[in-house]
C-alpha cells in the first residue's frame, strides 16, 4: 500500500488533487452519546440550564464540518454545498445519535467533514450537559456512506 500523504523522503505533504475531475460527492457519518436518565430527560424536554442542547449542537456540527481543514492537518479546504445534522433519540437506552450529511462538487471527498461534524455535535451536547452528567459516553462514531470520486462508493 502506498501512502499518499508522504513524499519520497518521508515528509508529510498535502495530496495534489489538481489533476482530478470535479465530481458530486457526499458522505454521511454518525455517532452516539449515552447519558443518565435525568440528563436525557432534560435534553428532550428542553430544560437544560444552558438552553436548547440539540439546536446548539446542530449549529456546532455544521460549523465543525465547515472548519475541518483548519483542524485536520493536510485536509483540503472544500467548498461545501450542504451540511445537515440530524438527531435520533432512543429513550430506553438514553442515547442520542447524531448524523452528519455533507455534500460538495469537487476533487476530493467529504468524509472528514462528515466525521468532524458528528464529533463536534456530540462534544457540544457533552459540554452543554456536563453539569448534570459528567459520565456521558460518546461511541460508535464512524463513516456510514460515501459516494463519488475515483475510489467509488462505500457503505458501512
Amino acid at each position: 500500500m502506498e501512502f499518499t500523504h508522504f513524499d519520497e523522503n518521508g515528509n508529510a505533504v498535502m495530496v495534489d488533487v489538481g489533476g482530478k475531475k470535479d465530481t458530486d460527492r457526499e458522505a454521511v457519518a454518525r455517532g452516539t452519546i449515552r447519558m443518565s436518565r435525568e440528563c436525557y430527560q432534560k435534553v428532550m424536554e428542553g430544560t437544560m440550564a444552558k438552553g436548547d442542547v440539540l439546536g446548539t449542537a446542530r449549529i456546532a456540527g455544521i460549523m465543525g464540518a465547515k472548519k475541518t481543514s483548519e483542524l485536520i492537518p493536510l485536509c483540503h479546504l472544500l467548498q461545501l454545498t450542504s451540511v445537515k445534522i440530524e438527531f435520533q433519540a432512543e429513550e430506553e437506552r438514553r442515547e442520542i445519535t447524531a448524523f452528519c450529511r455533507v455534500k460538495t462538487t469537487g476533487k476530493t471527498g467529504v468524509e472528514m467533514e462528515a466525521l468532524t461534524g458528528v464529533q463536534v455535535a456530540l462534544l457540544t451536547i457533552y459540554d452543554m450537559c456536563k453539569a448534570v452528567d459528567k459520565r456521558m459516553e460518546m461511541h460508535d462514531i464512524h463513516l456510514c456512506t460515501k459516494t463519488g470520486g475515483k475510489s467509488g462508493d462505500f457503505s458501512f
